[in-house]
């Protein structure tokens, strides 16, 4: 629309003409919105409120005398209040870039004051407090021209020929060397012990690799032996199983043949030579038999003979008593005595005869051996003596 201005969001619209800005300001201020400007009786100006940089490099002499060059960047801006667009647009409008050249000027006098308070030492040591003294020196002046410092930061100091800060730091330089040097040390140290453990490392996995090579080595020999050996030992337990089993059969074909001559040859030898056995021994008990009867007869017919003949020789003995002087001092006892005695002898010839023969003592033929030793008891009973001229 024809007259409608508006401001960057950056800018600051100054319009002068007409009615005073506020605070009795010779322009009003604008921002953030448009505004509607009559032509011709209105005047539109734009102040930049963009962030600004200003550099400064300026030589001060400490407390101590010596030179020092440092260098500051500084950061500003003019400020957001209408105070500080009306204070920075009474100052800058028409020539905006002279507020980096100012702040320039205004920050290097203030520098100079301050180092000159400070030492070296602490004015390299202690930065920060050197632009924190700076800002808090400087806020007061550059709020007048409308403008705010947001920042500003040391870049350098330098104290040219001198060697100051050289000569300062030699110590610190050498404790920092002496440690680098240490750690340097030790860095290597670590890094050739770190190279020793990686090599008894890569040996220890080097003969744990042997060691699993040989392994497999020798079971895959072993299994290819096997493999090898598996038609020859498979057939010669075949053959084995074959000879097992022949000799067994050939066991059970001997002891079944065993059986069979036992059965055929020797149980019928067996049962032979149990008859001939039990045939002998009836014979031979026949024969005992046979030979008891036969001397029992024997004996019998002996005994019978000299029973037989027993009266002949009593008769033969009693002859030796023909013609002889017999005197009987007992009478009729007298005489039976001596026809006892006479009995007597003829028994004992007769056991001297049986004896020669061969019969048994004891036994006469049916009459009894008793019968002489009661004659003699006989005699020796009569207490009476026969006298045989």
């Amino acid at each position: 629309m024809f007259g409608y201005r508006v401001p960057a969001p950056d800018e600051a619209m100054l319009i002068s003409g007409g009615r005073r800005g506020q605070g009795g300001a010779p322009f009003r201020v604008v921002t953030g919105h448009g505004k509607f400007v009559l032509p011709i009786f209105r005047k539109v100006r734009f102040l930049t409120l963009a962030m600004c940089e200003a550099e400064v490099a300026e030589t001060c002499v400490t407390r101590q005398g010596i030179a020092l060059t440092v260098r500051a960047v500084i950061a500003f801006k003019v400020g957001n209040d209408t105070e500080s667009v009306v204070n920075a647009g009474q100052r800058f409008l028409s020539e905006q870039d002279q507020m980096s050249v100012l702040t320039g000027r205004i920050f290097a006098g203030h520098l100079r004051s301050i180092i000159g308070s400070m030492t070296v030492e602490e004015i390299v040591t202690e930065r920060q407090k050197l632009a924190t003294e700076v800002l808090e020196t400087s806020k007061t002046e550059m709020a007048k021209i409308g403008l705010t410092v947001d920042s500003l930061q040391i870049q350098s100091i330098d104290d040219g020929d001198t060697g100051y800060i050289d000569a300062m730091s030699a110590p610190h330089k050498a404790a920092i060397q002496r440690q680098a040097q240490i750690a340097q040390a030790q860095a290597t140290q670590a890094s050739v012990e770190a190279q020793q453990e990686a090599a008894r490392n890569q040996a220890e996995y080097s003969r744990q690799t042997a060691i699993v090579q040989a392994q497999y080595s020798a079971e895959v020999d072993r299994a290819q032996a096997q493999a090898a050996q598996a038609g020859p030992l498979a057939e010669a337990h075949a053959q084995q199983e074959v000879l097992a089993a022949q000799t067994e059969l050939a066991e059970r074909a001997a002891l079944l043949r065993q059986q069979q001559l036992v059965a055929e040859i020797v149980k019928p030898a067996e049962a032979e030579a149990e008859r001939i056995r039990l045939l002998a021994l009836a014979e031979a008990e026949r024969m005992k038999i046979q030979a008891a009867a036969a001397a029992s007869y024997d004996r019998v017919a002996l005994d019978r003979m000299l029973i037989d003949q027993l009266p002949q020789i009593v008769k033969e003995a009693s002859a030796g008593l023909q013609g002889a002087n017999v005197n009987v001092l007992n009478g009729a006892d007298g005489l039976g005595e001596i026809a006892a005695g006479l009995v007597g002898q003829g028994l004992t010839i007769l056991d001297s005869v049986r004896r020669n023969l061969g019969a048994p003592e004891g036994v006469t033929g049916g009459t009894p051996a008793g019968l002489a030793k009661a004659d003699g008891a006989t005699r020796k009973a009569s207490g009476r003596p026969v006298e045989i001229d």
